[in-house]
């Protein structure tokens, strides 16, 4: 939806607006090539407000000014990966909407894991508790003597 609207911006903004140079030739809304890396930019980072969005799909004010700051950058002339480093180094990894496997993100990769299979250990350990408190104790012989004594209705006779 929203890259619909951006090809309708360039559209109309390349039919009114005034004729580009290639002297002059900025990353603006009515360079397709630079909105395109723009977008594709937007769509590797991690909104940091939002966090389960990225900044291309989300409206925030920091989404905004992020998408601006890629829209300069790419203006200063700056490839993909200095704009995608300049995040990262004022961010941290956690802007990146697809973080590298490495020692600092490790709990991020794992952590999901590492509760799933925790969550299971605890069911099986609580499971088995259930079913071992179900289950009747074992008499010993001396049990079963007694018991059948008292079920034929003889009185247990008393030691001193």
């Amino acid at each position: 939806m929203m890259r619909c609207a951006i090809a309708l911006l360039v559209l109309l903004s390349g039919l009114f607006g005034a004729p580009a140079l290639a002297a002059n030739a900025v990353p603006t809304a009515q360079d397709p090539v630079a909105q395109s890396r723009a977008v594709k930019l937007s769509e590797q980072l991690r909104c940091l407000v939002c966090q389960n969005q990225t900044i291309a799909e989300s409206n925030a004010d920091l989404a905004l000014d992020l998408r601006q700051q890629i829209r300069e950058q790419i203006a200063a002339g700056k490839s993909d990966e200095e704009i995608i480093q300049y995040m990262v180094n004022r961010y941290g990894d956690f802007v990146l909407y697809k973080p590298p496997f490495k020692a600092t993100t490790l709990l991020l990769w794992l952590g999901p894991a590492l509760l799933l299979v925790g969550g299971v250990l605890v069911l099986v350990r609580v499971l088995r508790a259930r079913n071992a408190a179900a289950e009747p104790a074992a008499l010993s012989a001396e049990e079963r003597e007694r018991a059948a004594r008292l079920l034929a209705g003889d009185t247990p006779k008393e030691t001193t």
